[in-house]
């Protein structure tokens, strides 16, 4: 298995316009996923996730800055020694290639074609998914959960180092996806790689990997595991972001060591702030409750989340709107006041100015990926 490390790497483009204006893809990118340790690119599209994952992978060259593997330069480890197995969002299956012949292409290059059964025995009975029996099949003549499941044994079908993975269930409906996950965690569990996947979906990232880098314009906003972005976000972007369904976001101001909003207020901030800064106020909707007495709103939207057995209510008052994730029950309606009690136990509070998150400690949020 193989440490990836990336130090100071940036990526720029020049666009295809009059100007020949940059881009900047990638800003001064710096992680480390250890050896055998996983790691998801999360974040909006457009981000750049993408394009960090074709430099870990050398098939981009970064403008500044070195990807390391093992401690040595990517591109002084040769080809045939850097044992990545690559799974795309198009899957890049070989049109006229059975699926016997894309699987085995790598053993069949070192002459080692009798090794081919024994490894998709394994890939198949560690997936629960018989994979033999698409074995005499075109890519045209596949589903796409039987191609993505292709490409996912060609890349475990080899001398694997390094498992780099580009949304590898983008094309697959939301049942297949969930069976898709299942199958790779139990394909990591067998076969412990480093692996670096890029993902837009925070549930994927949760449950396959370790640790998240979440990056927004091409700059790593907090690395970290789920958990600790989702309750120590380092600034508004990060805990809007992080969850589902979304944190509200309240406007306010400090006041005596408190914050006051529109609708609520009067709650402690966990650090001091001069009276009158603006201050923001993210609170998750499960923490805002209807209840006998409190902020009278207006019931504007409902949303019925049977599988999660929860219900979303959208509510406002005056020009402030906010979301409340209550029991599964269908006595709500459209136009109905409620009343909200705020948990403000669970309040988290940023500088409206800079986004940064209030704390009265040193923020811990960059835990090290080594």
């Amino acid at each position: 298995m193989t440490e990836i490390t990336l130090e100071n790497i940036s990526r720029r483009f020049i666009a295809n316009n009059l100007q020949k204006s940059e881009i900047m893809a990638v800003r001064d990118v710096s992680l480390k996923v250890k050896t055998g340790g996983s790691l998801a690119l999360l974040g909006p599209t457009g981000c750049g996730k993408t394009t960090l994952l074709r430099l870990i992978a050398g098939l981009d060259t970064p403008t500044t800055g070195e990807v390391l593997y093992d401690g040595l330069r990517l591109e002084e480890v040769p080809i045939q020694e850097r044992g990545i197995g690559m799974v795309f969002q198009d899957y890049a299956l070989i049109p006229h290639w059975e699926a016997e012949k894309t699987i085995s292409f790598f053993l069949r290059l070192r002459h080692r074609e009798r090794e081919v059964p024994e490894r998709v025995r394994r890939v198949s009975k560690i997936t629960g998914v018989g994979i033999e029996t698409l074995m005499d099949k075109l890519p045209r003549q596949l589903s796409g959960g039987e191609k993505q499941r292709v490409a996912i044994a060609r890349a475990f079908a080899r001398d694997l180092q390094v498992l780099l993975l580009d949304e590898p269930f983008a094309s697959l409906d939301a049942n297949f996806r969930a069976s898709a996950r299942i199958e790779l965690k139990r394909l990591l569990q067998e076969f412990p790689v480093t692996t670096i996947m890029v993902t837009h979906d925070q549930q994927e990232a949760a449950s396959l990997v370790e640790r998240i880098a979440l990056i927004r314009e091409g700059t790593i906003e907090q690395t970290g595991p789920y958990r600790h972005l989702y309750t120590h976000p380092r600034n508004i972007f990060v805990a809007q972001f992080i969850g589902v369904p979304t944190m509200n976001r309240l406007e306010g101001v400090a006041r005596d060591g408190k914050w006051y909003g529109k609708q609520f207020g009067g709650y402690p901030l966990p650090t001091d702030v001069a009276n009158d800064t603006p201050v923001t106020l993210g609170i998750r909707p499960d923490a805002i409750q209807p209840h006998l007495i409190g902020i009278s709103a207006k019931i504007d939207l409902i949303e019925m989340h049977f599988a999660e057995r929860f219900t979303l209510l959208t509510v406002s008052k005056g020009d402030e709107h906010w979301q409340i994730q209550t029991e599964l029950t269908p006595n709500y309606k459209v136009g109905d006041t409620i009343q909200c009690q705020l948990n403000h136990a669970h309040a988290l509070f940023f500088n409206t100015h800079t986004g940064e998150y209030l704390s009265p400690f040193l923020h811990d949020e960059d835990m090290p990926l080594n």
